[in-house]
């Protein structure tokens, strides 16, 4: 569904992702609701996009806030019209590891990245089913078939999505409703800014054309870039010890 003539609703758009799939599809003649936190990002998304000549409304509003999350979006609707692709795109991720438990950093990690999207879907789900028609895309990522040291929080978060999304994707099949989990590899935004060097990394509009162009084809997932995916998949064969051992966890003192 991805492509013009229609009205797209993006979260988190104003930076990485996000902002790259709001202008790709602004330039393909979508209208573009664009939702994120930060106001003046939006302003700048929105003069980018409509001095290309491209149609944007924007709403300032937390994904982790549902009742604001689904005001934003019934702000955009009423002047765009009706959602027929919406890109759940907003997530964050940060330290997650055994020798500190952050509970709360879980905590916002899980309501970001998982029930973002579920506030999300329910601000447009009704609508798309009244009209048999639509398509609802979640940005989850090779993270959710192998959880990492010191990402658990943002494994669990994005494997729950992806669980999730599948569950509706069955259930929505016969209604019209298309449901497709898009599991980038890395992608250089400020979620990996603090990474180490990083294989097979691409910039936000190359992954935003990517994804753009298999959306046409309503996937059920979309994994890539491909060699990234297959050594994901080969990870989950690999013994602890080996993977420990790659990404450097150390044995943890004890007492005594």
């Amino acid at each position: 569904m991805a492509g013009a003539d229609l009205t797209a609703v993006v979260t988190g758009a104003s930076s990485g992702i996000g902002r790259a799939l709001a202008v790709a599809l602004a330039r393909q003649g979508a209208r573009v609701g664009a939702v994120a936190r930060r106001a003046d990002l939006l302003a700048s998304l929105a003069e980018e996009v409509r001095s290309a000549g491209g149609t944007v409304e924007t709403a300032v509003a937390d994904v982790a806030d549902r009742a604001a999350l689904g005001a934003a979006i019934q702000t955009v609707e009423r002047v765009l019209g009706p959602t027929d692709l919406l890109i759940a795109n907003a997530g964050m991720s940060d330290h997650t590891g055994a020798a500190e438990m952050n509970v709360p950093k879980v905590e916002e990690i899980l309501r970001v990245n998982f029930l973002g999207v579920v506030y999300a879907i329910e601000a447009v789900l009704p609508g798309m089913l009244a009209r048999g028609r639509g398509h609802l895309v979640g940005i989850s990522s090779l993270a959710a078939f192998k959880g990492l040291p010191g990402a658990a929080a943002y494994c669990a978060s994005k494997a729950a999505l992806n669980g999730y999304l599948e569950g509706l994707r069955i259930e929505l099949r016969a209604h019209g409703v298309a449901v497709t989990a898009v599991c980038p590899g890395f992608v250089n935004t400020a979620i990996v800014a603090n990474n180490p060097p990083m294989p097979f990394i691409m910039e936000p509009a190359a992954a935003a054309a990517r994804i753009l162009r298999a959306l046409r084809r309503r996937p059920a997932v979309y994994a890539f870039p491909w060699q990234m995916s297959l050594l994901m998949k080969l990870t989950r064969w690999l013994p602890d010890r080996v993977i420990a051992r790659r990404v450097g966890v150390k044995r943890r003192p004890t007492a005594g």
